[in-house]
């Protein structure tokens, strides 16, 4: 069974940091690309940020770039995202997951993140 847990989440003040995880089990995680998503409200889910399975690759969307770092730790079968200077705009909630072949695709319950002075 596939569980994706995300946890980190919490209200910040602009300018603060946060750092989310995802523990992952029902899968071979080092095997697999991992993303996180966010979602805010009245907007649709959006991609934040990739990583490959080894964690040598990673992609992010244009507004995070230079401010979230995504990374993987492959023997804790955990997932990272690492969110600095954070803006009200982030205020979403955030969500991880993992897809592969046709039509496998995982998602988390997802985190709140709340961005508010």
């Amino acid at each position: 069974q596939v569980q994706l847990v995300e946890s980190g989440g919490g209200l910040v003040q602009p300018g603060g940091s946060l750092r989310l995880s995802c523990i992952d089990s029902g899968f071979t995680f080092s095997t697999k690309a991992m993303s996180w998503y966010r979602q805010a409200p009245g907007k649709e889910r959006e991609l934040v940020a990739t990583i490959t399975s080894a964690g040598g690759s990673t992609n992010y969307a244009d507004s995070v770039k230079g401010r979230f770092t995504i990374s993987r730790d492959n023997a804790k079968n955990t997932v990272y995202l690492q969110m600095n200077s954070l803006k009200p705009e982030d205020t979403a909630v955030y969500y991880c997951r993992v897809h592969w072949g046709l039509g496998v695709d995982y998602w988390g319950q997802g985190t709140q993140v709340t961005v508010s002075s």
